[in-house]
């Protein structure tokens, strides 16, 4: 093993760039925060806040061991190997750059909380705090840190494994492990756990539109940590990164733009902040793989698709709340499977086959049925033993004044308590206009 020699350049760009990562979890509670109704604002935010606290301790306790310990059968790594994150610079998974042993393992932790806070949105209004801290707790170990293994930590999905021989599967910074994951265990919580009471019948319209921009704007600028941060120091291919995050959230907000416009007949500010979303998802496995113009294609592709896909739980009966399928789930499988067509290095647009893109292809169906089906038990085990949804007259009133005892907006100049929670308890709100996927996008993102 080489000695280490530090590189004070590189360490400050990956602690720079956990940073903004991490910036992007509170980013995140403030756009979900915003969607929801007013009445479940502070349990929405808390969600992200609460795996922000889990996950990190989870993470140094066996995460990151699962995660980049020593491979054991190519599906997870030695779980007590790096146990309270004990090990030494020269076994930094960043070997070679310079960067510290914890500096490194402490990047790759702000993935994991905002991984596991992205599933929070598909079951909004409705679950049990207590019951997300254990399932976020759990499946950052269970299913996040085993599936980060299988892709960057030398397992079965990675450069080494058994799509490698057809061509090297390309993740640089998380389609597979962080959002086709979150994307597809927000789908089974969202089946588990069943809709909100009145799905598909009253309004359930995003209640603070200016919180949900502002926390759009936090995850655009947070995401540049995540993308050009995965370079692992300031250098050519980070630049490259930064340049075409920049250009395909931009293409993905004027295509998503696009589809309202076409089929509402006119643009929204949701849907302008759920397009940027979309791009930055979708650009995030391809960020060093891709030019800037075929980033701008990738980003008007995902937008599109997405704009489009987000309506598809009204037709299925779906209630994902806050579009984790529609944006996570579609937007990565689109910037995953694209890289095998507009890759610069073996893309079918630039003449090298198809086999790429058969590798991605493969590689994206192996995380979706992994994380299906380990997400799948998770869920069942826990509603068995806890429980999912609170009560439905608690779902009524609103989760924040019957579970948190506060609100988020005290408007009459006095705050409720548990006391008041029986004359607190308003009707559902009567609708303004039809709510159907064509007719508003409050609901439809």
């Amino acid at each position: 093993m080489e000695p280490f020699t530090l590189d004070t350049g590189a360490t400050a760009w990956i602690l720079m760039s956990a940073s903004l990562v991490l910036l992007m979890t509170p980013g995140l509670s403030l756009f979900y925060g915003g969607m929801v109704r007013a009445r479940t604002v502070l349990n929405m935010m808390l969600m992200s806040f609460t795996s922000m606290g889990v996950v990190a301790i989870a993470w140094v306790l066996g995460g990151y061991s699962i995660a980049f310990g020593s491979d054991i059968g190519m599906l997870f790594g030695n779980p007590l190997e790096f146990f309270g994150l004990n090990g030494t610079d020269e076994q930094s998974i960043l070997a070679g750059s310079g960067v510290p042993f914890l500096v490194a393992a402490g990047f790759q932790m702000t993935f994991a909380i905002i991984s596991t806070a992205i599933i929070s949105g598909a079951v909004a209004d409705r679950i049990k705090l207590g019951t997300w801290m254990v399932f976020a707790a759990v499946w950052v170990l269970l299913v996040y840190a085993p599936l980060c293994h299988m892709v960057w930590g030398g397992g079965l999905l990675g450069g080494d494994g058994v799509f490698a021989s057809i061509a090297e599967p390309v993740d640089f910074a998380g389609g597979t492990v962080v959002h086709i994951n979150a994307g597809i265990a927000g789908l089974v919580l969202a089946v588990i756990v069943g809709a909100r009471r009145g799905f598909g019948k009253e309004p359930m319209k995003p209640h603070n539109l200016p919180l949900v921009m502002l926390g759009a704007a936090l995850l655009w600028f947070g995401w540049f940590g995540f993308n050009a941060g995965s370079a692992g120091t300031a250098d050519a291919t980070a630049g490259l990164a930064w340049v075409n995050t920049t250009v395909a959230t931009a293409g993905a907000m004027l295509g998503w733009a696009l589809v309202e416009k076409i089929r509402d007949k006119h643009v929204t500010s949701l849907g302008a902040a759920s397009g940027v979303v979309a791009g930055l998802v979708a650009i995030t496995p391809a960020a060093a793989a891709l030019n800037p113009v075929t980033s701008i294609v990738i980003g008007l592709i995902a937008g599109i698709c997405c704009a489009l896909a987000v309506g598809l739980k009204y037709r299925f009966g779906i209630d994902d709340s806050l579009d984790v399928v529609g944006v996570h789930l579609v937007g990565g499988l689109v910037g995953t499977i694209l890289i095998g067509v507009l890759a610069t290095d073996g893309g079918l647009t630039f003449g090298g086959g198809v086999s790429l893109l058969i590798v991605q292809i493969l590689v994206a169906l192996s995380a979706m049925i992994y994380s299906g089906v380990l997400t799948t038990i998770l869920a069942l085990v826990l509603k068995a033993v806890m429980g999912w949804r609170i009560p439905e007259n608690d779902e009524v009133a609103g989760i924040d004044i019957t579970h948190h005892a506060e609100s988020g907006y005290d408007l009459a100049g006095g705050s409720l308590t548990r006391r008041d929670r029986g004359a607190a308890r308003p009707a559902p709100a009567t609708p303004t206009r039809a709510e159907t996927p064509a007719a508003t996008a409050g609901d439809a993102r």
